[in-house]
Parts: structure tokens; C-alpha cells; sequence
């Protein structure tokens, strides 16, 4: 590998890591070390560039990973959620900073005080949700209140799906990151606050929870809670906000559809007794606790749906009836549903993906009120890279490139809410074709 001046370790060559070894390799001053557990996707990214190495690394081999770190400027973490933690406890021993595109753990945030120590950043959330979402978010309130306004409520939106012509299943989803992490998100309790009211969600209740969401262009999906929106209230800086909202974008008839499937137990993670080879139909009687015979009934009558109705006809064309027995890698129920629904929701060639990031403020003036709408709507490329990949880690290598060179100083556990971090990403963005729609309109 030729010597640049930066070297950058990126642990991680999934779905999403494409664009940033793109980004940094575009700059004759950054190598980029891409390790994974399968070598062979790291070659395959790095396509044999001078300045890419692709090693083999198993995370759990503590020195392995410690040897790349210290030889590294800056390290990226694109590794699963879980193992974050491992890899800044590395990178803070070995003084070298970190960045990764996940929310910040409890175990992370324990982690604060030991960074500052260090003298390193670890700088998480720098996505696009979380991320994008924050930075723009961080701007226009800061905007607001430099302008003497309050922001009195605070509503955003965001999700990855098909672009309108690669729209061709009953779900109106298709997977451009994590296929696991997707589900294991519908398990997630939330809490928001509505006009003054806190809102908790229960995982189990997720999916019950939805309404429509109406872009500035009319088109209309379906939203539901992201997580903890009220954590974000001090974070932003808005306390005495009235409603505070995070929540994620689908099309319509997911989250009825998504709700029944966890009912049936296909989210659950346990280890199951059936050994490797079983059919879906055995699978969706064992959850359920029913006789395979007649089980579409006896499954619409247990939710009391139509078995002539949209969701039945959706568990069909998944495939959750399917009587023919096949073999499983991961005999966990949400690991089958996870595989199957790869082989029936994944890209094919040419076809775009679509991110849409929306944001909701009203805000209140010494000489009355506004509503401000913010709206980021980016396609993928035919054959190329996704709108996923290239909004949830475009801004990872950006932070890496000011981190890298010093136009970065803040230390510790960080989310991108100062300008420091958010003025100089957003702006390098917009040069590379990710730009949001913005627009102020007087509430009366």
C-alpha cells in the first residue's frame, strides 16, 4: 500500500462502507486500511487502489485489533452496534480518535471521561438518522433562537425505501442496510412528548402507533416512533418544547403488517428446538402454538383480520405458509424471517433506493409564529451506490477528513449538535449533491 500522509483504519465492509472508501481514496493524502471478518468484501471494495489494503480481522482478537489501531490516524467503526464499545476501549488506549454512525450506548457514554483523558474525540451519531438528522436539526434551531424565536415543536421523519419505480412488493420496503438491525428496531420502546403530554410506547405496542406524514409535495407514508426522542430535548437545547418527536418514515400498510408478523414471535431471538431443516408454514404453527393444518385460518382468526385481507395476502407472498422444508444457517426466528425476507426483498440490478429526511418546526416570534420545513429527498445510483450508503457514511468520511487534519478539536463522547462539527459537514454535503429543500411558512 502507498504511504499517504493520513492513514485511516475502517473496521467493516458491509452495505454501506462503498462511499466512504471512495470519498477518502479520492484524496491522494489518506490510505485506508478496510478490515472485516471476510476479506474477500474488503478486496472486492477496494477493487486493488494503491492506497486500500484489505486485511482479514475477527474483532474479538483483542491484539489484532489493537496493532490496527495504533498504526492508524483515525479508525471507523462500521461494525455491527454491539461492538462499538470494543473498539473505543482500543482506540482510546492507543490515543487515535474514532467515528461511527450509531446512537450512543450507555456503555459508550460511560466512556466520556476516559476519551477527554486521552485526548481523543469519539464521535458517534454522524449518520444519516442519527446524523444528517441532528446536523440539519442543530442548524435550524440554531438558526431560530439567533433570530429570537423558541421553538415550541419539534417533529422529524426519516427512512430508507424504494424509489417509486423499484416500489413492487406488498410491504413497500426493501432492504439497503442491516436486514437484522431493520427488525430488531421494530423492538424498541419509544417515548415523545405531544402538546405538552409525555408519550411511552412500548416495544411490543411499536407497530400500533402510526399515522400519516404529508411532504411538502403531497406524497404521504406512514410514520411510527423512533426510540427516545425526549433525550434529545436537552441536547438540542430545547427545553420547554411542547412536542418532541423522532419517529421513522414507511409505506403504508407496514407497521399493521410488521405488527402481526411479532405477534406470530418472528422476532424473537432465541435459539429454537427445531433443528436445521423445517418449511416457514412449520415454523409460523410452532411460534404460534398452532396445528399446521388449516393454519391461515386459525392465524387470521388469532388476530381477528380478514384471511381475504392485505396482511394474509402480504404473510403469503412472504412466504410464511410455505409447506416446502429447507435448510437454516441460524435457527433463530427472527434470523429465518430475516433470511427470507432478503430473498424476496433485496435490490436488484439497476433499480435506486430512496432516503427521505423531513423536518417539522414551529417556532415562536416576538411578531408571531412560523412554521419551517425542511426536506431531504436522495436517490440512489443505477448500478452504483445506494442513497443509504451514501447518506450514512459520506458524512462519517467527512468528519474523518476535519478530525484527520486538526479543524476538529472537541474530546470525549460526541454527538454532531455543535457547529464546529455540523457547519463544515453539511456544507461539504451540499458540494457533494446532498442538499435539503428548505421553507418558512407564517402560522396565523
Amino acid at each position: 500500500m502507498v504511504t499517504s500522509k493520513y492513514q485511516i483504519l475502517i473496521l467493516g465492509a458491509g452495505l454501506v462502507s462503498g462511499p466512504i472508501v471512495e470519498l477518502l481514496l479520492r484524496d491522494s493524502e489518506y490510505a485506508v486500511t478496510l478490515a472485516d471478518i471476510n476479506v474477500k468484501n474488503a478486496e472486492k471494495i477496494l477493487n486493488n487502489h494503491p492506497r486500500g489494503k484489505a486485511v482479514h480481522l475477527d474483532i474479538g482478537s483483542t491484539e489484532a485489533l489493537q496493532n490496527l489501531v495504533e498504526g492508524s490516524d483515525v479508525v471507523v467503526s462500521l461494525v455491527p452496534y454491539a461492538l462499538h464499545t470494543i473498539v473505543a476501549k482500543a482506540c482510546i488506549a492507543a490515543k487515535v480518535p474514532m467515528v461511527n454512525a450509531s446512537y450512543v450506548s450507555t456503555d459508550m457514554q460511560k466512556l466520556d471521561e476516559a476519551a477527554q483523558i486521552a485526548g481523543i474525540i469519539i464521535l458517534c451519531e454522524i449518520g444519516l438518522d442519527p446524523g444528517i438528522d441532528h446536523m440539519t436539526a442543530m442548524r435550524l434551531v440554531h438558526i431560530i433562537q439567533h433570530a429570537g424565536g423558541k421553538v415550541t415543536a419539534f417533529n422529524s421523519y426519516c427512512g430508507g425505501l424504494p424509489a417509486p419505480e423499484a416500489n413492487d412488493n406488498p410491504f413497500g420496503y426493501k432492504f439497503s442496510w442491516s436486514p437484522k438491525g431493520v427488525l430488531l428496531a421494530g423492538k424498541n420502546d419509544a417515548h415523545f412528548l405531544k402538546n405538552g403530554e409525555r408519550v411511552d410506547v412500548a416495544g411490543a405496542d411499536l407497530f400500533q402507533h402510526h399515522w400519516d406524514v404529508t411532504l411538502p409535495d403531497g406524497t404521504v407514508f406512514e410514520g411510527y416512533p423512533n426510540r427516545d426522542s425526549l433525550a434529545y430535548i436537552a441536547t438540542y437545547g430545547l427545553e420547554g418544547v411542547r412536542t418532541m418527536f423522532r419517529g421513522t418514515l414507511r409505506n403504508a400498510n407496514w407497521c399493521d403488517t410488521m405488527d402481526i408478523i411479532k405477534k406470530m414471535g418472528f422476532l424473537g431471538d432465541n435459539i429454537l428446538a427445531l433443528g436445521n431443516e423445517f418449511s416457514m408454514r412449520y415454523l409460523s404453527a410452532t411460534l404460534m402454538g398452532l396445528p399446521e393444518e388449516n393454519l391461515e385460518e386459525k392465524v387470521a382468526e388469532s388476530f381477528d383480520i380478514s384471511i381475504a385481507g392485505q396482511i394474509m395476502e402480504t404473510l403469503n407472498w412472504l412466504g410464511l405458509f410455505d409447506p416446502k422444508t429447507r435448510e437454516w444457517n441460524h435457527p433463530t426466528a427472527i434470523d429465518c424471517l430475516t433470511e427470507v425476507m432478503l430473498g424476496k426483498m433485496s435490490y436488484q440490478p439497476g433499480e435506486r433506493d430512496m432516503v427521505i429526511l423531513h423536518h417539522e418546526f414551529e417556532a415562536e416570534f416576538a411578531f408571531g409564529k412560523k412554521k419551517f420545513l425542511s426536506t431531504l429527498i436522495d436517490y440512489g445510483i443505477p448500478n452504483g451506490y445506494s442513497a443509504m450508503s451514501r447518506t450514512v457514511t459520506l458524512p462519517v468520511g467527512i468528519a474523518v477528513k476535519l478530525i484527520a487534519t486538526g479543524k476538529i478539536k472537541l474530546t470525549g463522547v460526541r454527538i454532531p449538535v455543535e457547529p464546529e462539527i455540523y457547519e463544515p459537514v453539511l456544507a461539504e454535503l451540499e458540494n457533494l449533491g446532498v442538499s435539503f429543500e428548505e421553507r418558512e411558512i407564517p402560522i396565523n
